[in-house]
């Protein structure tokens, strides 16, 4: 293709995008996320993306020395770290898109304003120079699907740059033009890893500019993409309508976050194309992921038994093996984010409230536990038991600092909170997270309806929805009904609501006004858990505590008997009373004593453990003989 040709063809693109949006998806979904900046989060996770923002996206990323990897001239010190500023820049304008920081914003537009010097004679941003691309060991598509993601969410949230879109664009056809049947690359030939799977992850952004153009040459491309299988020697895709264990899949490399990233692209190709066999592929995962692999603290993955060269970063019926001991290291953060998202397509294609349950877990425990207390980073990997966090993994280290992708993933996840805590559908506002806050939705006709969360949960069981302002008229108001609390008290203005189910939306339609008010009670139970049983009978004699969504565990920093062996106790029906008590150290979101037959324990949510320092942690709990 010629310059002049290009140089016409990304103007028709352009022009196409000022008129393209949603009219290129042929499934409208069912709930959607709020206008930018409709939210404002109080307390609990507030704290948390503040504290993020301040000392990670605002704070020690290192936005020029990131950068410097897409000079050709400067020897990269691993394999795709071109992803490490992209996605920096997306968490970044994710962040932006809930909290509007003018600083925030400075940073994002200086370091994007930056990155256009880098821009190769094909039009890509890249670490790897024209000669060797695609380069396939290198992880070439993989750093340039992150550089068009980080793009799109800037363009998305922070500024309609045209300059951005051009790029986007350009960077999307030094793809197409070298990836596909031949004479081009063939995409298995492609990717670090034994099957290349983490290069079929391209789908994502292309479905994406595909969406802001109209350019079919992209849809054509991830066409290509399904047809080809999303990995070398196994058809994924098929395996998932087959429904195919997760750890079964991919051809003996069933990688947990590559996986997870290329079926968000599939769900964005459903979109456009409304084939319901590819919405099928995504739930049969989305429930064999559910069965098979999520702990009890929202994420999956693990070495033993069966994938320890993979080091913690595969599926491995984790949901099973998840005490199994000779477990070194499982939960990478980056696959824990990644099913977070998954989980939000789920969501928004299906309704289905079981996907914030999932959501639900992982934030209130294994995100908000892999965060650093200063807000500067994630760990890699999280432990049950033992070592919880670490900065080992993959990545590079700058000035001293470990950067990893975990640690850019960490606050992706963070800003994902906001995004999916109020949506909305067609009809009104959808609450599915109850941490205190103030939104602003649409009404069945158009109207903003502005409310509050009050709410000290998840350190009480109550909350009270307010009507702040918003015209009188009927529309509905959906409330999610956690599936821990089995027996949840919804009254509108002092009225008791009848057909309250556990795991299921709850719809409200009235004719509601200023002042109306609805009043939440969750059944907040402790449980006592047995583990489950998987392969390692000696993983078997554990049990765990929950309260509502939160995990409890015990902590090395206050209890030196940490994971001395106990029997907690418990009623016929599991039920565990424990007694909440002042936090020991500063920095404890909550603790309480729990009883066992020698006496109570402290126990504290998961999240607050500090491992930082070498200190351990017990969450499944051994039980005493």
């Amino acid at each position: 293709m010629t310059n002049i040709t290009k140089t016409l063809c990304l103007g028709a693109a352009m022009m196409l995008a000022l008129s393209a949006s949603a009219q290129n998806e042929k499934v409208k979904d069912l709930i959607s996320p709020l206008s930018d900046h409709s939210i404002q989060l109080h307390g609990y996770f507030d704290n948390d993306i503040h504290n993020s923002v301040e000392h990670w996206n605002k704070g020690v990323v290192p936005y020029d020395r990131l950068m410097e990897f897409y000079d050709n001239n400067v020897n990269r010190p691993n394999f795709a770290v071109g992803e490490m500023w992209a996605k920096a820049v997306r968490s970044g304008a994710m962040l932006y898109a809930y909290n509007k920081d003018p600083e925030l914003k400075k940073i994002l537009v200086n370091t994007v304003n930056k990155v256009f010097k880098y821009v190769q004679s094909n039009g890509a941003i890249a670490c790897s120079p024209v000669e060797k691309q695609p380069d396939a060991k290198g992880g070439d598509l993989w750093e340039r699907k992150y550089i068009m993601l980080g793009l799109s969410q800037y363009y998305a949230h922070v500024e309609k740059d045209p300059r951005v879109l051009k790029l986007m664009i350009a960077e999307a056809n030094s793809v197409i033009d070298q990836i596909g049947d031949a004479p081009k690359v063939d995409i298995n030939t492609q990717g670090w890893s034994r099957t290349g799977i983490e290069s079929y992850s391209v789908m994502e952004p292309m479905m994406r500019i595909y969406k802001l153009t109209g350019d079919k040459r992209y849809l054509d491309f991830c066409t290509y993409l399904i047809k080809k299988g999303g990995c070398r020697g196994a058809n994924i895709f098929q395996e998932s309508l087959d429904n195919v264990r997760p750890r079964l899949m991919g051809n003996g490399y069933p990688k947990a976050y590559e996986m997870l990233s290329v079926y968000e692209g599939l769900v964005e190709y459903y979109r456009c194309t409304g084939e319901e066999k590819w919405k099928q592929a995504t739930l049969n995962l989305f429930e064999n992921l559910k069965k098979y692999e999520i702990t009890i603290i929202g994420n999956g993955g693990a070495d033993y038994p069966y994938y320890p060269k993979w080091r913690g970063e595969a599926w491995d019926d984790t949901a099973l093996e998840q005490t199994n001991p000779k477990i070194e290291r499982m939960m990478e953060t980056c696959a824990g984010v990644t099913w977070m998202k998954l989980c939000s397509q789920i969501l928004r294609i299906t309704g289905d409230a079981s996907a914030v349950d999932f959501i639900e877990k992982y934030v209130y425990n294994g995100l908000i536990g892999a965060m650093k207390p200063g807000g500067n980073g994630f760990s890699y990997v999280n432990l049950l038991n033992g070592q919880k966090v670490t900065d080992r993994g993959w990545g590079t280290t700058i000035d001293g600092m470990a950067v990893t992708c975990c640690n850019l993933s960490g606050p992706m996840g963070l800003a994902y909170i906001p995004y999916v805590a109020v949506m909305q559908n067609d009809r009104g506002p959808v609450v599915n997270l109850y941490n205190a806050a103030t939104a602003t939705a649409k009404t069945l006709k158009g109207n903003a309806v502005t409310f509050t969360i009050d709410t000290k949960f998840p350190l009480a069981n109550t909350a009270t929805i307010t009507i702040d302002e918003a015209q009188k008229e009927k529309y509905d108001f959906m409330l999610r009904i956690p599936g821990w609390s089995t027996n949840t008290i919804v009254k509108v203005n002092g009225k008791a609501i009848d057909n309250v189910v556990a795991g299921k939306y709850l719809t409200l339609t009235r004719k509601w006004k200023k002042g109306d008010k609805i009043e939440l009670t969750f059944d907040m139970r402790c449980r006592l858990i047995d583990a489950p049983h998987g392969s390692n009978p000696d993983a078997w004699n554990y049990q765990a505590v929950i309260y509502g969504p939160m995990v409890l565990a015990r902590d090395e920093n206050i209890d030196a008997d940490y994971n001395k062996p106990v029997q907690v106790v418990a009623d016929a029906n599991g039920e565990v009373k424990i007694t909440p008590v002042k936090p020991t150290r500063e920095g404890t979101r909550m603790e309480f004593l729990v009883p066992t037959t020698d006496g109570n324990i402290h126990m504290v949510d998961y999240s607050s453990v500090d491992g930082w320092k070498d200190k351990k942690i017990c969450t499944w709990l051994p039980k005493k003989q």
